[in-house]
């Protein structure tokens, strides 16, 4: 039994699961289920929508080039038993297992760098925006304060960055 790739979405179809359509030109589309194929129908662009895999890869969300996924590509050579080489292909894959999981690792880090600051300043902004809400004076004067100086912190390292 073979395990199909959805057109749309590009994830998993198992067998006895999901829709298949057959165009008049005998094309066949597989779908995961009915939204993807729902949004086939709806002649939506598997790139611009946002939970494909197409728009992923195409967005740099997900690690597309990378040399460790060609390992896992299908070959339907017979290979003659050989114990050294059974060894070896072990070996070498728990090496493999090593360098995806350190460059994806990587990957993620370089992705999320800078996000903790924007969410700080996305923070800051909602407080100076609903800061009219707060009733005591001396603790708005106190947050206003507060406020100023992380502005400038922010500032100081956004420019930092940039210089870099």
């Amino acid at each position: 039994m073979r395990i199909e790739k959805c057109y749309f979405c590009g994830g998993p179809v198992y067998p006895g699961h999901g829709v298949m359509f057959v165009r008049n030109d005998c094309k066949q589309f597989r779908f995961c289920g009915s939204k993807c194929h729902k949004n086939f129908k709806l002649k939506r662009n598997p790139r611009k929508t946002r939970w494909t895999k197409a728009f992923r890869k195409l967005n740099g969300k997900e690690m597309t080039v990378d040399k460790t996924l060609e390992f896992e590509k299908k070959r339907n050579r017979p290979v003659k038993y050989d114990r050294e080489l059974i060894n070896h292909t072990i070996e070498a894959i728990a090496k493999v297992e090593k360098i995806k999981a350190r460059r994806e690792m990587t990957f993620y880090k370089n992705r999320m760098h800078g996000v903790k600051a924007m969410e700080k300043k996305q923070k800051l902004k909602e407080i100076n925006h609903g800061v009219n809400l707060i009733y005591a004076p001396s603790a708005l004067v106190k947050i206003q304060g507060l406020l100023k100086q992380n502005e400038q912190k922010i500032e100081s390292l956004t420019t930092t960055k940039m210089k870099q």
